[in-house]
């Protein structure tokens, strides 16, 4: 099973929007690097939920609950959209300085490649991150 991470800013689209509305659909990425990871995940895989620009930091666990489709915010086909439902709220949120900071997260595409608003997490970057956030 693979891992990602899917960035919003908390005034856009929250966490606990995400879990107020019970399931959504990802729209509107223009990316070519990120609509390339949107296509790749399957349903039942887990995503790290990460607040961008305000927060910074991984409050969450959603889950793939359909995978791509056309985004319905263009007639373009070059752009998918996948639907997320939240799996869990994290105990301790991961901050964005927390991950800096572990030499173990040195090359998370978080770090690496910052603006990407949808990216890959390791399996190893998984387990540390779950890890700071109290969950193992």
């Amino acid at each position: 099973m693979a891992y990602w991470l899917i960035k919003s800013e908390p005034s856009a689209y929250s966490w606990e929007q995400l879990v107020k509305d019970k399931q959504t659909g990802w729209e509107g990425v223009r990316s070519y690097a990120a609509r390339n990871h949107l296509r790749a995940m399957k349903k039942g895989e887990e995503v790290f939920f990460y607040h961008s620009n305000q927060g910074l930091e991984i409050v969450g666990i959603a889950k793939v609950a359909k995978e791509h489709y056309q985004d319905p915010t263009t007639e373009e086909d070059a752009w998918l959209s996948v639907d997320f439902k939240p799996y869990k709220k994290l105990k301790n949120p991961v901050s964005l300085d927390a991950i800096k900071k572990d030499k173990r997260l040195s090359d998370m595409a978080l770090i690496r490649i910052g603006r990407l608003s949808v990216q890959p997490v390791t399996d190893k970057e998984w387990a540390a991150v779950l890890e700071l956030a109290g969950e193992k």
